[in-house]
């Protein structure tokens, strides 16, 4: 059984899940959100008559703050931490990571995000690509799924789900879905392939960090890369006039508030869609992202 747990991110529902997962070995959480919504966590899990000290085993897909930034807090209480190996020295010392995050968001740190200290070696594991994790009777398969970050992991539940944090895409109370593309490693082949390997695992059910189940696959995954392939194109002529991020933003976030709203999406829903996936970010990413491609 799965167990959504809203962290209410800003005051905003249906933006940020974590999830819970009963095991014959404890319970298990996928992603732990941003350490700025941990007084949520420790209320989603008292719903369910836990407490952050029952949690043994957390999987993160990614160090992103708002997947990762709680690990540290839950491995203070004993909990072990399952991440990519290249995410990994980012938890272990997480002080670039802080500090490129913060030339980012400058004095929103504390609102956005909150602490994130450091988590012990011996209490960090690296999967192999395809490791199994098995935790009572359920198993955890490690599937890299690099595009949106180097360090990204879907993490396959039995045979059935996948947990996809941001490889799937942000989709939002019936929205469309659409890519997160924040920089530095935005690479949209890498993710492309990806996509490919969630279709190719067959799995009857996705789970988003931003946000919750989705059960029509193939058609979600289909939107997401042609979506993906489109705000690429978008990007790309404006990268090769020399537009910078700044110049290109408002012209982005009015195109992707059109997507929105001709997809049905409106009111507050738009505010959790910017607030799940910024545009800036976007703008930001795809612009190295065809840097990269170019040099």
């Amino acid at each position: 059984m799965i167990d959504l747990i809203d962290l209410q991110f800003l005051d905003s529902p249906h933006t940020i899940a974590s999830f819970l997962v009963r095991t014959g070995e404890g319970p298990v959480l996928v992603e732990t959100g941003p350490h700025s919504t941990f007084s949520q966590l420790e209320l989603g899990l008292k719903a369910h008559g836990l407490t952050p000290d029952d949690i043994r085993h957390v999987f993160l897909t990614h160090i992103h703050l708002d997947h990762a930034g709680a690990a540290w807090d839950l491995a203070r209480r004993g909990a072990r931490i399952y991440v990519h190996p290249v995410g990994a020295p980012h938890l272990a010392d997480p002080s670039r990571l802080m500090s490129s995050a913060k030339r980012i968001y400058g004095d929103q740190m504390d609102l956005l995000w909150g602490r994130m200290e450091a988590i012990p070696e011996d209490q960090i594991h690296r999967p192999e690509d395809g490791e199994q994790i098995t935790l009572g009777e359920s198993t955890f398969t490690a599937w890299y799924t690099p595009g949106h970050a180097i360090h990204h992991i879907a993490w396959q539940l039995d045979e059935k789900v996948i947990f996809t944090g941001d490889v799937a895409g942000v989709k939002i109370n019936g929205g469309i879905v659409v890519p997160p593309c924040p920089p530095p490693d935005i690479h949209v082949e890498n993710w492309q392939a990806s996509i490919a390997l969630l279709r190719s695992k067959d799995p009857e059910a996705l789970y988003l960090t931003h946000y919750g189940k989705v059960d029509r696959i193939n058609e979600h995954l289909r939107a997401l890369e042609k979506r993906l392939l489109d705000w690429a194109e978008w990007i790309r002529p404006r990268f090769e006039a020399g537009k910078t991020v700044e110049e290109t933003v408002p012209d982005f976030q009015a195109y992707v508030q059109k997507q929105l709203e001709e997809g049905g999406v409106k009111g507050e829903q738009l505010s959790q869609y910017e607030k799940a996936n910024p545009s800036f970010m976007s703008v930001a990413g795809l612009m190295r992202y065809w840097k990269k491609k170019t040099q």
